[in-house]
């Protein structure tokens, strides 16, 4: 999962929460029934799953520098705001029991294996991307060519859904 599902992911979590229409953090309005719940929901992916500010910024179609400065206000919204005080908690709390049922990995051989197991081809001889799967701390480079790159994508994102993880390309 890559950072930009995440955040639409907690985007997501956020609308149905505080009972807005989904993609609705993105429209270009300053009212408080959506921009209370846009900077907490930018606030959540800020500390819980440390999203860059440039990903959060595309997503909610606004600029980098807003959401520094939502990061930075949040300490002082937290303690006197108290309608953001309720959103950033619900929305804190939901996406927290969220991660906490997904199942994690523990070691490189068993994540290699059960990515093995579920049909991930492997180049052996002069991959030409590798894909960077992270869940927790371990991570595994698994190294591909073009042409079975989106299969194998497509391949993780199905045999990891229950799992808390994150994929990176890198291109050789």
């Amino acid at each position: 999962m890559t950072d930009r599902e995440k955040f639409e992911d907690i985007c997501d979590l956020t609308t149905k929460l505080v009972g807005l229409p989904q993609g609705s953090l993105a429209q270009k309005t300053r009212r408080q029934t959506y921009h209370i719940p846009r900077m907490a929901a930018s606030v959540v992916a800020r500390l819980v799953s440390d999203i860059h500010p440039v990903t959060i910024a595309n997503v909610i179609e606004r600029d980098r520098t807003s959401i520094l400065h939502y990061e930075k206000t949040h300490k002082h919204n937290y303690a006197s705001f108290p309608k953001y005080r309720e959103v950033f908690t619900k929305v804190y709390n939901a996406y927290s029991s969220i991660l906490g049922t997904k199942k994690l990995f523990y070691d490189t051989d068993t994540m290699r294996m059960h990515l093995i197991k579920s049909g991930i081809k492997l180049s052996s001889s002069k991959p030409q991307v590798k894909i960077k799967v992270v869940s927790n701390k371990v991570k595994y480079m698994l190294p591909t060519n073009y042409f079975d790159f989106s299969n194998n994508v497509d391949i993780i994102r199905d045999c990891m859904r229950d799992y808390n993880y994150s994929i990176e390309i890198i291109a050789l």
